[in-house]
């Protein structure tokens, strides 16, 4: 399984009026409640992470791997999409990305990015979106546990 996750309003809530609190390595400091939802995905269905966030280029694959794991999160993999050079939304770097990757197992996507409800309804499907306020939640992760069993069941 891949999660393609995007980090401020997921992992980082983005509250206007409260400067987030950063670790030693320059990172904001993720919220307990969206560790705790990540950390029991990631448990679950041994998921690797696709790194979707506009922060995606601004540390090594190994870097991103210990800013996890400082945060409480043991991860598997990490990837991440293409450089975005070309400055496109994050609906068409995820598009792009689809289009030029063959995957060939389930996949999330896990964002604030109001933009992503525009994309075609069987990716919307995939679509986990998050209150940029409140960020990831164990509810939500439960929406992602039932499809993922859901789907199972008519695949057996």
């Amino acid at each position: 399984m891949l999660i393609l996750l995007d980090i401020d309003g997921v992992m980082v809530p983005a509250n206007s009026w409260k400067r987030p609190e950063f670790l030693n390595d320059g990172f904001p400091t993720f919220s307990h409640r969206a560790t705790q939802a990540l950390q029991r995905i990631i448990f679950e269905t041994g998921a690797t992470i696709v790194l979707t966030t506009s922060h995606k280029f601004t540390y090594t694959l190994e870097q991103w791997k210990n800013i996890f794991e400082e945060r409480g999160i043991k991860t598997n993999t990490i990837d991440r999409l293409s450089e975005n050079t070309n400055h496109l939304s994050r609906k068409e770097e995820i598009l792009n990305w689809l289009h030029t990757n063959t995957i060939d197992e389930e996949f999330i996507i896990i964002d604030d990015d109001k933009s992503l409800n525009a994309l075609p309804d069987f990716l919307k499907e995939q679509l986990i979106q998050t209150s940029a306020t409140v960020g990831l939640t164990d509810e939500l992760i439960e929406d992602v546990l039932k499809r993922i069993s859901n789907k199972s069941e008519y695949t057996s």
